[in-house]
C-alpha cells in the first residue's frame, strides 16, 4: 500500500472537509489535483501549528458565547414574572394570541437583552393567566420565563 500523505484543506469542500482540516490522502490525489487546484496545501510543521492555534482560538470563542448564554439565562430567570397586555372579552378569553415576538419584546423591554423570536417556545394562549416559554439562548443553553398575560 501506497504512503499517504497530509494536507490542509484551503478551502472548505462538500466531500473533503472544513477549511484548516488535516487529511490523510493518497501521493497522486494531492500532486495532481488538490494542490494544484488550490484545495489543499502540503501539511508543513509550521501550518499544523498555525491549523493547531487557529482551532483553539474558535474553541475559544465557541465557550465566550456560551458564557454569554449562560450570563444570560442568569439574567432572564431573576427578572421575575413578565407581564404582557392583551384585550379580553368574556371568560377571561383574549382577543388574538401571544406570540413569539411578544415575548421576545417584552423581554428586550426588561433587560436589555435582545432574543431571537425562532428560539422562543410558548403553549398556545387563549385566556389570561400565568404561562411558562422556553428560550434557546445557545444550542447548549435553555431559560424558562414565566409571564402573565393580563387585560389592557
Amino acid at each position: 500500500m501506497a504512503k499517504r500523505v497530509q494536507v490542509v484543506l484551503n478551502k472548505d469542500s462538500s466531500k473533503l472537509g472544513r477549511s484548516g482540516d488535516v487529511l490523510e490522502v493518497a501521493p497522486g490525489y494531492a500532486r495532481n489535483y488538490l494542490i494544484p487546484q488550490g484545495i489543499a496545501s502540503p501539511a508543513t510543521p509550521g501550518l499544523l501549528k498555525q491549523v493547531a492555534h487557529r482551532k483553539e482560538k474558535e474553541r475559544e470563542r465557541l465557550a465566550a458565547i456560551k458564557q454569554e448564554a449562560e450570563a444570560r439565562k442568569t439574567a432572564l430567570s431573576t427578572i421575575g414574572r413578565l407581564r404582557i397586555r392583551k384585550q379580553a372579552g368574556e371568560n377571561n378569553a383574549i382577543f388574538g394570541t401571544v406570540t413569539a415576538q411578544d415575548i421576545a419584546d417584552v423581554i428586550q423591554e426588561n433587560t436589555k437583552y435582545e432574543v431571537d423570536k425562532r428560539g422562543i417556545d410558548i403553549p398556545e394562549i387563549g385566556q389570561l393567566g400565568v404561562y411558562k416559554a422556553e428560550i434557546k439562548l445557545h444550542p447548549e443553553v435553555t431559560a424558562e420565563v414565566e409571564f402573565e398575560v393580563m387585560p389592557l
